[in-house]
């Protein structure tokens, strides 16, 4: 077994590869950049060394800076976690060269897999079936589009070397082609330094289900069952499930024996995953289930295998890396109950899943599940990396049980000021269509109004005039509260929400959560948190009218483009100009036709949450 380890990631993975090295007794070195100097992982490993700015290209993708404080601290090996430098063959080659082990997957089998375009024809010789598209050469325009045709719309554009969501778009209608297109490849290029992309069929009803697969030097290859991840949004996973619900024993053998065989196509090592896209709109069967890519690292989900088959990935990946066999063959692994794992991130789901930013004054994480976390409260949550704040690991004897602890659980967090999709989390968890596995990868799009929710529900709003009303010992309420001149009395309250207005009741059946900050009263809701208060003497509910023509950056950024130039005139819908922030591009759009009036940035500069980009007039203005 290796004597210390680097771990060439950050955050949450840095904590869990840290803990399980220390079971083994390695010793564990940290690398951090400027913004994470302070984050947990930097405390907790027995070294840590700094390696540069907080941008991810000058800290966590510099191999240059990450083989240098290997070699300063005498590393013995490197575990590069997910992401970042984890599927990057030369730097996987160059930690080798540099004579430390490296604990990922071999160089070769990771440029295999690592274009999609190469990795779907690999598979269809290693007789894995693949999803109908076009993986050709010719990236021209017009042959793309060409072959979109031909597919049949809708289509998915993705990126050749893609992966997280990132460089994927769906296009419905031909005459939205060339627009997709050159988001994608923008999208493409900035994360992957590749805008070459590859065109496949939309599968209508698409379930995402990945199997798990482990091989050793000596060419024994297994696999630890699937995974189910079809809960997403904008193809980014927000909970998964093992075992995959509605997947039959004969079905399941069929999809974990492709995944092994496309495994032993590349001659695979170490911890793998390959993804299917599965077309559920007849349940689940081998012939309507393809291979999509393949995953050359340890997933973000791994957790939830490890609760049903009771085995430490991590662990594994340390071994095999070390040379040794297998920890178990296939006949000794097997399946022990259901398990879910949620993604906390720091986004607001009622503001199109924007990202949320700024220091955690106050986090509370749930104790009756397991939760990785790669921040504490008082950390700051940055624009550079993942929005992700935990992983809430719920496991139970069936999906049932499991099901209710993980909404049990999710309803316990607490999250001020930054702002989460706990509240979603829990409301998902408890939703009928999702406790009877009634879903596919179109669920949160589906399900949104019922799901997402910018204010509270009438019971919510009782419970900020509960809460408020023992904060003030009942001042508020008193007999005068309620009293009308003709008629009975109205327990009815008024209450300041976020900064609106309602009308509660103070109600003794009620449980209340509120918690004095700083600056606010915040009350915790099943997830949510609310900013509540009493009105000032006088106050009336603002008017937030819309169309005033003022467009804001709905979160802090990068502007990449800007499409409009001052007195252009625009039509509602008009693409203005695109942010990117958390590695993810948004666009903003003419509210209404008019006419482009001042211009407040260009391309290359960085806004700020809230800041004014530009303003589009109406013609009568």
């Amino acid at each position: 077994m290796m004597e210390s380890l680097l771990i060439a990631n950050r955050g949450e993975i840095a904590r869990r590869i840290i803990r399980t090295a220390k079971m083994l007794g390695i010793r564990t070195i940290a690398v951090y950049s400027e913004a994470d100097a302070g984050l947990p992982f930097v405390r907790e490993a027995d070294e840590a060394i700094a390696i540069g700015p907080s941008p991810a290209r000058e800290s966590y993708l510099s191999r240059e800076r990450i083989l240098e404080a290997a070699r300063k601290s005498g590393a013995a090996a490197i575990h590069p976690g997910y992401g970042f430098l984890s599927e990057n063959a030369e730097f996987a080659e160059a930690v080798e060269k540099a004579g430390m082990i490296w604990v990922g997957a071999p160089p070769a089998a990771i440029r295999a897999m690592g274009l999609k375009d190469a990795a779907k024809q690999l598979m269809q010789a290693a007789g894995v079936p693949v999803t109908p598209g076009y993986l050709g050469s010719d990236q021209s325009e017009a042959r793309l589009a060409a072959e979109a045709d031909i597919v049949g719309y809708p289509v998915l554009i993705k990126a050749v070397a893609g992966g997280g969501g990132k460089g994927m778009r769906r296009i419905d209608r031909p005459q939205d082609f060339a627009e997709g297109l050159a988001s994608c490849r923008r999208e493409a290029a900035a994360a992957f330094s590749d805008d070459r992309v590859l065109i496949e069929r939309y599968i209508a009803n698409p379930r995402h289900i990945e199997v798990q697969v482990f091989a050793d030097k000596s060419g024994n290859c297994v696999h630890l069952f699937e995974r189910d991840c079809s809960l997403q949004r904008r193809h980014q996973k927000v909970i998964e499930e093992a075992p995959a619900p509605g997947l039959d024993a004969a079905t399941r053998t069929a999809i974990c024996e492709a995944a092994v065989k496309a495994a032993r196509a590349v001659n695979y090592v170490g911890a793998g995953t390959i993804e299917f896209i599965a077309d559920a709109s007849a349940g689940l069967d081998p012939d309507r289930i393809w291979f999509m890519e393949m995953n050359t690292r340890l997933q973000v989900e791994h957790p939830v295998t490890e609760a049903i088959t009771g085995e430490d990935l991590v662990l594994w990946q340390l071994k095999v890396a070390s040379g040794e066999p297998l920890p178990k063959s296939q006949d000794e692994i097997s399946m022990n109950g259901w398990a879910f794992e949620a993604r906390l991130y720091a986004e607001n789901p009622a503001a199109g899943y924007l990202p949320s930013t700024g220091r955690l004054e106050h986090l509370k994480l749930p104790r009756t599940v397991r939760v990785d976390s790669g921040v504490e409260q008082g950390d700051e949550i940055t624009a550079f990396y993942d929005p992700m704040i935990a992983k809430i690991i719920a496991h139970g004897p069936n999906r049932e049980i499991a099901l209710s602890k993980l909404a049990a659980a999710s309803s316990e967090i607490e999250v001020w000021p930054v702002r989460s999709n706990a509240g979603l989390l829990a409301r998902v968890a408890v939703d009928p269509d999702f406790r009877a596995a009634r879903i596919d990868t179109g669920f949160l799009d589906r399900h949104g109004e019922s799901l997402v929710t910018s204010e509270p529900d009438e019971t919510g709003i009782d419970r900020a005039a509960t809460a408020l009303s023992k904060a003030t010992d009942g001042d508020p309420w008193s007999a005068l509260a309620g009293f009308r001149i003709a008629g009975p009395s109205d327990s009815r309250v008024r209450v300041r929400i976020d900064g609106h207005l309602h009308w509660g009741r103070a109600r003794a059946d009620l449980e209340a959560k509120a918690v004095e900050m700083d600056e606010a009263t915040v009350l915790f809701d099943a997830g949510n948190a609310w900013s509540i208060g009493l009105p000032h003497a006088g106050e009336v509910e603002a008017n937030h009218g819309v169309g005033d023509g003022a467009i804001i950056s709905p979160m802090p950024g990068l502007v990449i483009s800007v499409d409009i130039a001052e007195g252009d005139p625009v039509a509602k819908g008009d693409r203005l100009l695109t942010v990117e922030a958390m590695k993810m591009e948004h666009t903003l759009r003419a509210p209404f036709d008019g006419i482009v009036g001042k211009l407040q940035v260009s391309p290359g500069a960085r806004v700020s949450e809230n800041q004014l980009v530009v303003t589009v007039m109406k013609g009568e203005d």
